[in-house]
């Protein structure tokens, strides 16, 4: 039997019911990452209160730390396990494909780091540094999931969380770092400015949370500013100031860990739900889309057949039921790309910030909010927007690149 207009529309509204159900897929990996996310910076501020204070505060929590990473990363061992490693089944499988590969290879750094931490042989900042560089990786498959999404509504939804993970993580290096500080009782003007750099990244990763994030989830981000800790206000100023209370054994630093801490879970709160509206979506566009195809089904098998002597020449009548079937999964698919096109045009562009930040951050040893300053400052003195300099600086290192050759 020779396929069919209508054969076609049927293979439309099921492919898009696979590539959803691959993006639910995604949803569960985003969220077991987010959790790995999570401990690995507790086990970062733990590593940096250790070190500061030389080994007297927190080795008793060091293999805490490091074992409920351990258990995090069995959780997201079990999800890759059941991939589809040929790819067939899945839309831009290679992209996606070496982010886990990175991903799993800084967890592979992570036994020899936690050695030397334990025997004091790296300081602070070169393990932070290590620390971090593991998180970023695990942020930049998030990232890659919100990138590939073919789906509008499924697309916002993991641009909020992205970046939202990606305020708590500026948020978690912020606790680091003050508790490095309070630790050695002492912040230098290097350490203020990371202070300070890391406050206006989380001002900017937020706002872009806000204006991708659902109603709930704004509610509860708004209901946690609203009930912020003014000890911590108080023990961030004492920190950006370089005003440091003489205590005795790293209380100040303690109680700043347990302070921040408490911010950050109750931030966790968010990205938990975050995570919950993210499946909800996938699931309900999923749904969506089976019913369709059902009704789709069901209008075709209302549609008579044509006679067999007839096979080359189509009734009017039936002609019009086709094209109008036709023409109203085109009209869906038009709307969907319309909203999808201005969700691609800005995670091309943060695509486009974020590789350029990482090439200042690995040819100039910057940290992510400095080389983000640097980007910003470029911008501002040329009066260009943020991507148009990252564009610009990547084809200089292009060119460069070629002339070293």
């Amino acid at each position: 039997m020779p396929l069919s207009a209508l054969s076609f529309v049927l293979a439309s509204k099921k492919s898009e019911i696979i590539c959803l159900q691959q993006l639910l897929e995604m949803g569960r990996l985003v969220g077991v990452v987010s959790q790995l996310i999570h401990v690995l910076q507790r086990e970062r501020g733990t590593a940096n209160i250790f070190l500061c204070s030389h080994g007297e505060l927190w080795a008793d929590k060091l293999s805490e730390s490091a074992l409920q990473v351990q258990l995090a990363e069995h959780a997201v061992d079990d999800l890759l396990q059941a991939l589809d490693l040929s790819g067939q089944s899945m839309s831009n499988a290679p992209r996606l494909f070496s982010r886990i590969a990175a991903v799993l290879h800084s967890l592979s750094t992570l036994p020899l780091l936690r050695r030397q931490v334990q025997a004091q042989e790296v300081d602070q900042p070169e393990a932070m540094r290590q620390y971090s560089d593991v998180i970023r990786t695990h942020l930049a498959l998030v990232f890659e999931a919100a990138d590939i999404s073919g789906d509008p509504t499924i697309s916002r939804a993991l641009l909020a969380m992205f970046s939202f993970m990606q305020g708590k993580e500026l948020v978690g290096q912020e606790r680091a770092l003050g508790a490095a500080g309070f630790a050695a009782r002492h912040f230098d003007e290097v350490l203020q400015q990371q202070l300070l750099d890391l406050i206006e990244g989380q001002e900017r990763c937020f706002l872009t949370f806000s204006e991708f994030a659902d109603a709930r989830c704004l509610a509860l981000w708004q209901r946690l500013l609203d009930a912020d800790s003014s000890e911590f206000e108080r023990l961030r100023r004492i920190a950006c100031t370089r005003t440091i209370p003489a205590d005795n054994g790293g209380e100040t630093a303690l109680r700043w860990f347990e302070v921040t801490t408490a911010r950050i879970n109750d931030m966790k709160r968010v990205e938990d739900l975050l995570e919950d509206v993210l499946m909800a979506c996938c699931r309900q566009r999923i749904s969506d889309a089976q019913a369709s195809l059902a009704v789709q089904q069901q209008d075709i098998g209302q549609i008579p057949s044509p006679e067999p002597h007839y096979s080359a020449l189509i009734p009017p009548q039936l002609s019009r039921a086709v094209l109008e079937l036709v023409e109203k999964q085109s009209r869906q698919l038009q709307a969907q790309d319309a909203e999808l096109a201005e969700l691609r045009a800005t995670l091309a562009e943060r695509k486009l910030v974020e590789r350029a930040k990482g090439l200042l951050m690995q040819h100039h040893g910057m940290t992510e909010p400095q080389a983000h300053k640097i980007l910003r400052d470029m911008a501002m003195n040329q009066n260009r927007k943020l991507s148009d300099v990252a564009e610009a600086m990547f084809a200089m290192s292009a060119i460069l690149s070629k002339k070293g050759d």
